[in-house]
Order: C-alpha cells, then sequence, then structure tokens
C-alpha cells in the first residue's frame, strides 16, 4: 500500500476526483483519531467504574445517585462500543474502496456530509428516504 502524506491544512475538495488517494487518506486518519479517542474516553470510564465499583454508599439517596451515574457510564460505554463498530466499518470499507457511496444507491455521498459524520452510509436523499419510511410505518 502506497504511504500518502496529506498536508498540514488538507480539506477534501469538489474540485478533486471524488474518493482519490487523498481524500480516502484523509478520511482514513480522521476516523483512526475519532476510534483513538472514543478508546481513550472509554479506558477513562472503565477506571473510573473500577475506582468507584467497591465503593458502597451508606445513605440511600448517595447509593441511588451512585447507580443512577453507573448506570449512564454504562450506556456511554455501549454508545461508544457502537461506535467504535461503525468506525471499523468505514475503515474497511476504505480498504475495499467503497467508502464515500450510498449503500442505498452506489452515489458518491457528498463531502460536506462525510465530514459531518465520517461513517455515514446513505446519501442524504436515502438518509430521508429511510426517515420517511420509518415515520410511515410508526404512524400506524
Amino acid at each position: 500500500m502506497t504511504v500518502i502524506t496529506l498536508p498540514p491544512d488538507y480539506k477534501p475538495s469538489k474540485d478533486e476526483e471524488f474518493m482519490n488517494e487523498r481524500q480516502l487518506e484523509y478520511f482514513r486518519q480522521k476516523l483512526v483519531a475519532w476510534k483513538e479517542e472514543l478508546l481513550k474516553k472509554s479506558d477513562d470510564t472503565l477506571e473510573t467504574m473500577r475506582e468507584e465499583g467497591g465503593l458502597i454508599e451508606p445513605d440511600i439517596t448517595d447509593r441511588a445517585s451512585a447507580e443512577t451515574d453507573k448506570a449512564f457510564e454504562l450506556r456511554t460505554r455501549d454508545r461508544y462500543r457502537k461506535l467504535i463498530s461503525k468506525i471499523d466499518a468505514s475503515l474497511r470499507k476504505i480498504e475495499n474502496g467503497t467508502y464515500g457511496y450510498c449503500e442505498e444507491t452506489g452515489e458518491p455521498i457528498s463531502l460536506e456530509r462525510l465530514e459531518a459524520r465520517p461513517i455515514v452510509t446513505l446519501s442524504l436523499e436515502a438518509q430521508e428516504r429511510h426517515e420517511r419510511l420509518e415515520k410511515t410505518y410508526n404512524d400506524d
């Protein structure tokens, strides 16, 4: 695999070929950095829970508050786990050449949309269609 070095100020542009080597490397780096950040936060959360794990609050209100905090931490960890899974899927798409293309239509996903949410798998139009269908079925 060819190593691509990006200029520090590089941002994907509509003026270049869609998902060329530079764009793919840009999004790969963005995804890897996001994953590393989530893993660090997850480790920090786990460490905090481990440190507080043996504490039993004598006051029932304090105990309830501690249990609420623990449940929140667990939900956050689960959210990170799901995001990391989506990041890994996006990194695999970069490897196999399908990153940046809508899973439903095969059309390119806008660079702005990918910049805002690099794990997105549907174009804006396909996402809106899905949301309309969900709303229709949920309203029944």
